[in-house]
């Protein structure tokens, strides 16, 4: 077995070593996957939900599909509910919004879809902008055009940790920040 390399990081009182991965020659990010760690999850929701009480919004937003769970979990700790903006279009879908991103992992266009089943719960609502981990910025910004799209005011944006340049990302409500790895 190949040993990975690893960035070691405290999360909401927890110790997890992140893997590097490179996502071009010379430049390395930190993998967050909470995908399977259910304690990760758990106390990432609620430390967020603390620094959310003094925020007014009606639902949650996130983007599929590593984020799901921390939505899932926010959304029962704040009693809130949760809308996912899904990446692949289906025929059940109906008219449906829809912006286009690109993703840092995979240096590819993405497309981010709200169900039009999910169009009346944001519209003319506050609503909490939510990801796992805020890179470049891309999924947020897709994120925005289709809540602007779709009738809703952004109350606030979360993220479990926010990666790179740290002052852009200022008014990121988080729970902390991974630097970039260069060679």
């Amino acid at each position: 077995m190949t040993t990975r390399e690893t960035h070691p990081i405290e999360i909401a009182g927890l110790h997890r070593e992140l893997r590097l991965f490179e996502i071009k020659p010379g430049l390395k990010i930190a993998i967050l996957n909470i995908l399977g760690d259910t304690e990760l999850v758990q106390a990432c929701a609620k430390a967020l939900a603390k620094k959310l009480e003094n925020i007014n919004f009606d639902i949650i937003v996130t983007a599929e599909a590593k984020s799901i769970p921390i939505a899932y979990a926010l959304s029962v700790e704040m009693n809130k509910p949760y809308v996912v903006l899904r990446k692949a279009y289906k025929a059940y879908m109906g008219q449906a919004l829809q912006a286009e991103t690109l993703s840092i992992t995979t240096g590819q266009p993405q497309t981010l879809i709200l169900d039009e089943k999910d169009l009346h719960l944001v519209h003319n609502s506050h609503v909490l902008i939510l990801d796992d981990v805020i890179s470049t910025g891309s999924t947020l910004q897709g994120m925005r055009i289709i809540m602007e799209k779709a009738g809703a005011t952004v109350a606030a944006e979360a993220a479990i940790l926010t990666e790179g340049e740290r002052a852009q990302w200022e008014h990121i409500l988080s729970l902390g920040h991974l630097p970039l790895f260069t060679d």
